[in-house]
């Protein structure tokens, strides 16, 4: 109870909810700007956090995580675009519902089970992520590479798609946290001359590139095709109806926010599973109970047409990832997904290293962000009621070619502001590039953040463990004197393993049913 109360003393300083309730009400334009993201928010917001002392940043931080994934919805229900990809299945019952004359009582639907699953996954993050942490105090070097190894492990076969290409990814990102001096020899690597790149590449400007510089090249793309097929303004329903969701209402949507929330929660903790996995299974698991429960019945609409649980399970599963991402951060040093990661870097700028350390080193930090989460979901209703309106009049209307070189200027800026250097520039022109290229190539960028983040601590633990063990890999797999390390990699094993196996299966029953029909057929 005495961390609790540091923390709510540490975030009740005036300025601090300042700048949470600032990051709240940026979230949610930038969630509503189709085009931008989280990330891209994180991106531009780091480098501009630097001057700031490291409560009013990661305040700041914390807000504009919470809300933007809230403010995705908005344009998801007006105008059928998603704000953020997290909102793409809101789409489908938001909008209908928004065209039969009830978009206000979809926003609010939206932004209340917003509000459910975020304070869940708030909890979460409150109850977890201390005694893990204090757990994690006790690994060693053996322990901590394995640890690193099924992060990596987890994210890769988490992605769904191609697990050569996350490899490839993560490869791509161990190879650039090589860069720089060696952690074991001191000896430089991979510098070719630059001094700059003796302390390896700098992180920030290489996030700005990814998600930022990357973000503008591909609003540039849209923008160019827009132009040529003479893209017109989207209609928009107007919002005639409260916001404020009934009681009655919310009676009948809690079990769905339960459900979609506690996938969302479970999700979120694993790292690389990600926001669109949770939506995914959450609206399909409602979909179930909404069809048992009421298809057919007088007055309801068919799931897909304006159900309200269709609105309901995608964004309190959505809201549900985003406290529960910060448990393996906080406590292990493992980002949930790639924005957690991005908080690395607003703890890096503010000399902070993620992990369990940090409940030790900066208790009133640590214990700050975790009420934050809290209190930002709390506040976060309200204001989002308040300025639904207003963000759907306006933002949809910004174009384009105004967002273009605003977010060009500012990730250029923040790139700069790091180390006051043209070279942080050029890192962040370059990875920009790259990323943009690694994107139109289908290669996941998730693996590649992760990779840039546990590369050296990997490198590191995995240098100190072999020095111990006499150059014995079997210490990885020792189950008597390291069954922790043991335990970690045969479970990154089994991320690997599993969804090529299961892939496999599916081949192979696709390939079966095909012959079947043709023997049918012929």
């Amino acid at each position: 109870m005495e961390e609790i109360a540091l923390g709510f003393a540490t975030l009740m300083h005036p300025a601090v909810l300042g700048f949470l309730l600032i990051g709240i009400v940026a979230g949610l334009v930038v969630g509503a700007i189709p085009g931008l993201n989280d990330n891209i928010a994180f991106a531009i917001f780091i480098p501009l956090s630097f001057s700031l002392s490291p409560t009013y940043a990661l305040a700041l931080m914390v807000g504009l995580y919470c809300a933007c994934a809230v403010g995705g919805s908005i344009p998801a229900i007006m105008v059928k675009v998603p704000g953020t990809a997290s909102s793409v299945l809101t789409a489908i019952d938001g909008h209908a519902m928004a065209r039969s004359g009830k978009a206000g009582q979809a926003l609010g639907i939206a932004i209340t089970s917003s509000v459910f699953g975020g304070f869940s996954s708030a909890l979460v993050l409150l109850f977890f992520a201390p005694p893990m942490a204090a757990f994690a105090l006790r690994f060693g070097y053996v322990e901590n590479f394995a640890l690193g190894v099924l992060g990596m492990a987890s994210v890769i076969g988490l992605l769904g798609g191609s697990i050569v290409k996350g490899l490839i990814s993560a490869v791509l990102g161990l190879l650039v946290a090589t860069v720089g001096l060696s952690l074991q020899t001191g000896y430089p690597r991979f510098t070719y001359g630059v001094d700059n790149l003796y302390e390896g590449v700098p992180f920030v400007p290489l996030l700005v590139g990814l998600f930022g510089v990357t973000a503008v090249l591909e609003l540039s793309e849209e923008l160019i095709r827009d132009r040529r097929n003479g893209t017109a303004a989207r209609d928009m329903p107007r919002i005639t109806d409260s916001f404020v969701t009934p009681w009655p209402m919310i009676r009948r949507l809690l079990p769905s926010w339960v459900q979609s929330a506690l996938i969302g929660n479970v999700i979120g903790i694993i790292p690389g599973a990600g926001m669109l996995m949770a939506i995914y299974m959450g609206y399909e698991r409602i979909s179930r109970r909404y069809k048992r429960l009421y298809a057919g019945k007088p007055g309801e609409p068919a799931w897909g047409e304006g159900a309200p649980e269709g609105i309901a399970a995608p964004e309190a599963a959505n809201n549900a990832v985003v406290a529960s991402s910060m448990v393996p951060l906080l406590s292990l040093g493992i980002p949930g997904n790639s924005v957690s990661a991005l908080f690395i870097g607003a703890l890096m700028i503010q000399g902070m290293a993620p992990g369990p350390l940090l409940f030790i080193d900066h208790p009133d930090v640590a214990w700050m962000i975790i009420v934050a989460f809290l209190v930002a979901n709390l506040v976060m209703w309200p204001v989002s009621l308040a300025l639904v309106r207003t963000i759907s009049g306006l933002v949809f209307r910004l174009p384009k070619h105004v967002l273009v070189p605003t977010i060009s200027l500012l990730c250029l800026t923040g790139a700069y502001s790091d180390e006051n250097t043209v070279f942080s520039i050029v890192v962040a022109l370059i990875s920009g590039i790259v990323g943009y290229a690694t994107r139109r190539l289908g290669i996941p960028h998730a693996p590649l953040i992760l990779a840039l983040v546990l590369g050296r601590t990997i490198e590191d633990n995995l240098g100190n463990a072999l020095r111990i063990s006499g150059g014995d890999w079997s210490i990885f797999l020792d189950p008597i004197g390291h069954p922790i390390s043991a335990a970690l990699i045969l479970g990154a094993a089994a991320f690997m393993v599993g969804p090529a196996i299961t892939g496999g299966r599916k081949r192979f029953q696709n390939r079966r049913r095909r012959a079947e029909a043709e023997v049918q057929n012929g």
